[in-house]
Formats: structure tokens, C-alpha cells, sequence
């Protein structure tokens, strides 16, 4: 498995930047997701209260404005969880690039959450993320310096 993991560089070797970028990513994913878990975003409701902050400045429908009011603001604990799960998983794919694919999906569905509850500035980081998730997606970022590579060569298929 591993001389699988450094054959990646001379057969796709053009993805080499890329997974720096992966790498990188994946590094900051970890250190937001270290820093809720030691702060106390599981148990203050900062969530809900960005969350009530965006919901009058937001552009979308109606409906989604209700699901969020509605559903997300009252359980932000259970959201909170959800959240820092979610930024673990995708550091953890993004650092040792296995399952990047289908976590660059995620990553990109999870970055547009944060971008419609955003403000102060941070709209255009989360879209370039938003960018950079799906050219993940796109371009099997976990090939190179990376165990998809390994999973590649043995079942080719959609997610490797």
C-alpha cells in the first residue's frame, strides 16, 4: 500500500500541486475543527445565534428561512455535533487523501451552508472553498500523494 501511495507521484504526477492544496485544506479544516472542539462552541448556542443573525439579511427562499428558523436555531446543540463531525472527517480525507471524492461533496455542501449563515466578510472565502471542494470532486485530488491512488489501481470506479 504504501509503495502505492509514493507510485502516485510518477504516474499522476500533474496532481502534485494539487495535493498540496489538499494538504493544506485539509490542515486548516483540522485546526477550525480543534479549535470549536477546545473552545466552547458545543455548549454555547454561537451557532444559533448566527444563525438568527443571518436569517433577515438572507437572500433565499422563503422555505429555507423557516427550515432554519424552524428546525436548526432550537436544536443548534445537535447541529454544533454535527458540524465538528463533519470538519474532522473532511481533515482527516483531505490529510491522508482517502475517500476524497465524495468528502470534497461534502465539504463543498458544508462550506455552502456556512457561506448563506455568513457575514462580516468571510462570503468570499467560503465561496472560494466552495471552488476549491468541487474542482476536489472533479479532479480525484486523493490520486496523488494519497491512498486513493492505491484503491484506484485495484477497483476503478466513481469515488477513487
Amino acid at each position: 500500500m504504501f509503495v502505492a501511495f509514493f507510485e502516485s507521484i510518477k504516474y499522476v504526477g500533474h496532481l502534485f500541486p494539487l495535493a498540496f492544496l489538499r494538504i493544506f485544506i485539509g490542515y486548516s479544516f483540522i485546526l477550525q475543527a480543534l479549535a470549536k472542539y477546545r473552545g466552547d462552541f458545543l455548549f454555547r448556542p454561537r451557532i444559533a445565534e448566527q444563525i438568527s443573525e443571518a436569517l433577515p439579511l438572507m437572500q433565499g427562499p422563503e422555505w429555507i428561512k423557516n427550515i432554519f428558523s424552524i428546525y436548526l436555531v432550537p436544536e443548534w446543540r445537535t447541529l454544533a455535533f454535527i458540524i465538528l463531525g463533519i470538519e474532522f472527517a473532511i481533515a482527516i480525507s483531505y490529510l491522508i487523501g482517502y475517500v476524497v471524492r465524495p468528502m470534497a461533496i461534502l465539504a463543498a455542501l458544508y462550506s455552502l451552508f456556512m457561506f448563506s449563515i455568513s457575514s462580516g466578510g468571510f462570503e468570499r472565502y467560503w465561496l472560494l472553498l466552495i471552488g476549491i471542494n468541487l474542482s476536489f470532486a472533479w479532479l480525484g485530488a486523493g490520486r496523488c500523494v494519497g491512498f486513493d491512488y492505491y484503491f484506484f489501481k485495484r477497483r476503478r470506479g466513481l469515488w477513487w
